[in-house]
């Protein structure tokens, strides 16, 4: 049996009309991805209506998709997985017109990638310098969030929607999140004193836990749901997979169950289980 690679660059627009031809008409059955969240979100995108089996070595700053499906952060190992593991149907979602298949938010950690991007050195580091920067001047934005026919007004530092558990680097922001079990987790964090900010976000990532009321002591809100509306009237700033984008008014989130496979370690499944 001959087995056929290309190895083939990845673009800013996100359109891969020579890979999809590859697939459709020479029968290549894997797509493996090198690069970040943002990367492995805007492939995964363009080329999940082919059917593929996808694959990644993880490659980025953050690695959150990489790092929730226990896939190593070193290539060898990643690489390895491509022909060991087993692919599974993993869940995505869309923020307005915009896909995610690992995290997105609006508020303060939106605002580190906004900064991020503009940074000629790139890596944990230069992140983690970003993250404290933002932590000094970060501000409340005001938010209306609609879901499962519960409304809550508040103001809160920022907003996860999460189908990892990830933030990436082993930050665990949602620590109940699944990558398949047609849910997304939404973590919102709400107005308190910088002090308080920083205990509370250690109790979430240490703790967190899916609570069935709305509103928690730590002043961290944690609930599940297959969509929700959220009003930005504050106009926060949004990132997609780690990614900036241009903010909006209004958000309209829903998750797309089953929305492709990815190549998995057996281990790891085998421990989900």
């Amino acid at each position: 049996m001959q087995t056929a690679f290309l190895l083939l660059p990845t673009n800013a627009e996100g359109k891969y009309d020579e890979v999809r031809e590859k697939i459709l008409h020479e029968g290549f059955t894997d797509v493996v991805v090198a690069g970040g969240d943002g990367t492995i979100s805007s492939v995964v995108n363009d080329l999940r209506d082919t059917n593929v089996n996808f694959g990644l070595i993880p490659c980025g700053s953050g690695n959150g998709l990489a790092l929730s499906a226990g896939i190593s952060k070193k290539a060898a190992r990643a690489f390895d997985n491509i022909f060991s593991g087993e692919p599974v149907l993993t869940d995505a979602f869309v923020i307005n017109r915009h896909f995610s298949c690992m995290l997105s938010g609006l508020g303060f950690d939106a605002q580190v990638a906004h900064d991020f991007a503009q940074q000629k050195k790139r890596g944990l580091i230069t992140y983690a310098r970003q993250t404290y920067a933002n932590f000094l001047k970060a501000k409340p934005y005001t938010f209306t969030i609609n879901a499962d026919d519960k409304k809550v007004d508040t103001e809160a530092f920022f907003i996860s929607i999460a189908n990892s558990n990830q933030f990436g680097n082993q930050f665990t922001i949602a620590p109940q999140a699944s990558l398949n079990d047609g849910q997304l987790d939404i973590v919102i964090v709400q107005k308190m004193s910088k002090l308080q900010l920083l205990f509370s976000l250690l109790h979430q990532i240490t703790n967190g836990k899916v609570k069935e009321r709305l509103y928690t002591k730590n002043k961290v809100i944690y609930y599940q749901t297959a969509k929700l509306v959220i009003d930005n009237p504050g106009a926060a700033p949004l990132h997609v997979d780690g990614d900036p984008k241009d903010t909006a008014a209004s958000f309209d989130i829903r998750i797309i169950p089953n929305a492709f496979r990815l190549i998995r370690p057996l281990k790891t499944l085998a421990q989900a289980k």
